[in-house]
């Protein structure tokens, strides 16, 4: 066997592209063959029929093939032996992308749950945290699953409507978390709800999920407009569904991250609940005490940036102006939308998906010396020290750990923080679940 092997990597892996430039999600996608090949690697199967037997042995062939292994190996694979093929793979740290990563899953979890809607892993962190091994994840957006395999080296199934993607949640497991989609319930925007069909509904994956597992409990997030969308009617109906799926549900509520260690006003609704044969009286859940308020609250300045940013975070003086009129229009048609610079002792607004979420959210750091631009702009980098806040700022204000890799572009990454779930609540809520199901 040809030991030969280029280390390619995979945080930057080719986009399954057809030839007219639409992306694919399907089966035969890279991505599928690689959250296929990872969830064997990290699970296993002990009942492995011939036909995933099949599929997991062409995820590790395409795998091999990438990595430029030798093509005579390849050739005499045989499908019939994956388990002797990922060995001799092993041996040779071929799947070291799988493993070599931030947050690996402990060794031995204390319980088992699977994260949908996983976008870059909040929940994972979280529960991870309080010993728990993430068993399957599910995740459309394809630069997010860049982010999540490498920081987690697990590639997450895509489209979570598709039967064929729901068919590899193994049968068994303890906790059903997601951050479902939020959009449809959102204050801003049309508040469409369930008439929303391309993302309201897909609280009904949960459901269908929920009434065939029937795993011990769940735990949802989603913004806190939901409490009130449609008068509570959406917020009603949601809980029915639950409870008709067989949970007895805590009554929700909204809890906000500055509350819990990170400085970011941040209010999101939490669902939770657990199967009615457990026997666990609800009425008994406490949602967590605060555990930062007052003078020991976190503020911004705990998260900045502890090196001048790249000049590229800073205001053009043409911006700066566009974004004065902008708000002076609204200010003065009585509306209260517009730019807003926080104070850095303080708390950030929360961090939302699109400029706003920027725009809302500048600072003043006059610690920037050369103001020579590296980005094309109108006008010159402003000398009042505006700027936007990092990517990694905004990671630091959902409670990410500096170990967390962000691989994708900045647009990206803004995305991705801005629709995350905020770690410290999560694990400060999830801990309490815990304790009531006596783990």
């Amino acid at each position: 066997m040809n030991k030969n092997i280029q280390h390619t990597g995979l945080s930057n892996f080719p986009e399954s592209i057809t030839e007219d430039g639409v992306k694919v999600y399907g089966e035969t996608s890279y991505e599928n063959q690689m959250a296929v090949l990872s969830q064997y690697l990290h699970n296993g199967d002990e009942d492995l029929s011939s036909e995933r037997k099949e599929e997991i042995a062409w995820a590790i062939k395409e795998f091999l093939s990438r990595k430029e292994y030798d093509q005579g190996y390849l050739d005499d694979f045989e499908y019939e032996n994956i388990g002797m093929a990922s060995e001799d793979a092993m041996q040779l740290d071929l799947f070291s992308d799988f493993f070599n990563v931030p947050f690996p899953a402990p060794k031995n979890p204390k319980f088992t749950f699977i994260d949908l809607f996983a976008g870059i892993g909040g929940f994972r962190i979280a529960l991870q945290n309080l010993g728990g091994k993430c068993v399957y994840s599910s995740e459309f957006d394809v630069k997010a699953q860049q982010s999540y395999f490498a920081n987690y080296g697990e590639m997450p199934f895509g489209d979570i409507t598709k039967e064929s993607t729901k068919n590899y949640i193994p049968k068994n497991f303890d906790i059903l978390c997601g951050g479902f989609p939020c959009q449809a319930f959102s204050l801003a925007g049309r508040r469409l709800g369930f008439k929303d069909e391309t993302r309201g509904t897909l609280f009904f994956e949960i459901e269908a999920i929920l009434r065939k597992h029937q795993p011990k409990a769940f735990f949802l997030e989603n913004v806190k407009g939901l409490a009130i969308h449609d008068k509570g009617r959406t917020l009603k109906t949601i809980l029915e569904h639950l409870n008709d799926s067989g949970y007895d549900v805590v009554p929700p509520q909204v809890l906000n991250a500055m509350d819990y260690g990170v400085p970011q006003h941040r209010e999101r609704i939490y669902i939770i609940g657990f199967r009615k044969d457990l026997n666990i009286d609800v009425s008994k859940f406490k949602y967590p005490e605060p555990t930062t308020k007052g003078d020991k609250r976190p503020k911004f300045r705990d998260v900045m940036e502890s090196e001048v940013p790249s000049v590229k975070y800073y205001l053009s003086t043409v911006y700066v102006e566009t974004l004065k009129r902008h708000r002076a229009r609204h200010e003065a048609a009585g509306h209260g939308f517009g730019y807003e610079i926080i104070d850095i002792d303080g708390v950030a607004n929360a961090i939302v998906v699109g400029g706003m979420g920027r725009e809302r959210n500048l600072v003043v750091d006059k610690r920037l010396k050369d103001f020579t631009p590296i980005t094309h702009i109108k006008g010159e980098v402003n000398r009042d020290g505006i700027r936007r806040m990092t990517p990694r700022e905004w990671a630091r204000l959902q409670g990410f750990p500096d170990t967390f890799k962000i691989v994708v572009a900045d647009a990206s990454a803004y995305k991705q923080f801005g629709n995350s779930v905020a770690v410290p609540a999560i694990q400060a809520t999830a801990e309490k679940e815990l304790e009531m199901l006596g783990i």
